[in-house]
């Protein structure tokens, strides 16, 4: 089974077992069931990984860019740890800061936003049926040399990726992370060896 936003990191206790990528992520989103004789095992897994590493391969990010990620769920965590292990430095910015890396949407300053030339949602802002949302962020510093990816894929093009592109951003939706990890994890409940 899939698992999605906001239970990601709350199924967790219910597994028996953990792909070794879940204690660097915290995060699940694909469990298999195993079953040996009466006996049923769950299996967490976080195939959100493959889903971005495709998305971000056929970004083409330049080296030395700088990511804001907006939001504070599971996909946060999931992207941090991606982008850390392309070299990509992130911030992450939330409504409710917890901790000292987190930024607060109302202290997003200019200089902020043009430093970091990859900014990607990760928050459900946006998401349909509130398609008439995006993410507080000053997006009259956005410019044709950012990218921006919003992992909602539906709609298509949400009022995010409209006002980024209308600054002449190049803009993604997450469909190819949708596609990809679905891929990865129809592959895990049918390969017997994992």
């Amino acid at each position: 089974m899939n698992v999605t936003t906001p239970y990601k990191e709350l199924v967790i206790p219910f597994l028996d077992e953990l792909d070794e990528t879940i204690l660097k992520l915290g995060t699940v989103n694909t469990i298999k069931i195993y079953r040996k004789g009466d006996k049923y095992s769950l299996k967490g897994f976080n195939t959100d990984v493959a889903g971005l590493n495709k998305t971000f391969d056929e970004l083409c990010i330049p080296e030395g860019t700088k990511a804001l990620i907006l939001g504070s769920g599971g996909s946060c965590k999931t992207l941090s740890y991606v982008l850390s292990n392309r070299g990509i430095n992130s911030k992450n910015v939330s409504r409710e800061p917890s901790s000292i890396e987190q930024l607060a949407y109302s202290k997003l300053t200019p200089s902020i936003i043009e430093n970091h030339k990859l900014i990607i949602n990760a928050s459900p802002v946006g998401m349909f049926p509130n398609i008439d949302t995006c993410p507080a962020i000053p997006y009259n510093h956005i410019s044709e040399n950012h990218i921006c990816l919003d992992l909602v894929y539906n709609p298509s093009e949400t009022l995010f990726l409209k006002k980024c592109k209308d600054k002449g951003a190049k803009t993604v939706n997450g469909i190819t992370m949708l596609f990809e990890q679905a891929d990865k994890a129809w592959e895990i409940w049918n390969n017997s060896n994992i």
